[in-house]
């Protein structure tokens, strides 16, 4: 067998908990907000002069894609580190799935590789985390002030914007591939998928 492990990937609207849920599985979790590109990158999507890191262009999805087939293959990849704050990757860390036949993908884009990791044979499934979006918004808006990410107005108007788009967010990644639900039922199938593999190949 090509790929003795395959990849949940897990979408989901900023600050819908991603992470946590991630965590909770018990799998090894990989951070796709990881693979955004530096902030000086040529090819960096922009609105107003403002690199716009909401959009998809500002990943990359090349290299999130590669790191997962050499994970799915090997059980171990260098992955890269990023600061938030600083707009770029800071350093690269060894990353292991063990001996674990699934490890979870997680992150703000992950549904756009859902059709190419499914192509390659990589997917055991793909998610969207759908949360009331009040929650959503209250989750982020602490999260993003504690970790000081922005300026509090920046953020503010940011978390806003984000609650209004929200719906058309989910409305993409689903038609992209990862199927909405909620957190309950994401543990659900994981946990259904480790109970259809008791043993590793």
């Amino acid at each position: 067998m090509d790929h003795p492990h395959r990849v949940v990937l897990l979408a989901g609207p900023s600050g819908s908990g991603k992470s946590y849920i991630a965590q909770r599985t018990g799998l090894p979790v990989l951070c796709l907000d990881d693979f955004y590109k530096d902030g000086d990158d040529p090819t960096l999507p922009r609105q107003n002069n403002l690199v716009d890191w909401d959009s998809p262009r500002s990943w990359d999805a090349e290299a999130a894609v590669e790191t997962i087939a050499r994970l799915s293959r090997h059980g171990k990849a260098e992955v890269p580190v990023y600061a938030i704050g600083a707009d770029r990757r800071v350093a690269t860390r060894p990353f292991e799935v063990a001996g674990s036949p699934f490890f979870v993908a997680e992150g703000i884009f992950a549904a756009e590789i859902v059709e190419e990791c499914r192509r390659r044979g990589l997917l055991a499934g793909a998610y969207a985390l759908r949360r009331p979006r009040g929650t959503t918004f209250l989750r982020r808006l602490t999260r993003d002030l504690a970790e000081q990410r922005k300026a509090p107005g920046v953020l503010l108007r940011r978390g806003l914007a984000l609650l209004r788009a929200e719906p058309a967010v989910l409305r993409r990644q689903a038609g992209l591939g990862a199927h909405p639900a909620p957190a309950r039922e994401v543990l659900r199938r994981v946990a259904d998928l480790l109970a259809g593999h008791p043993h590793h190949h």
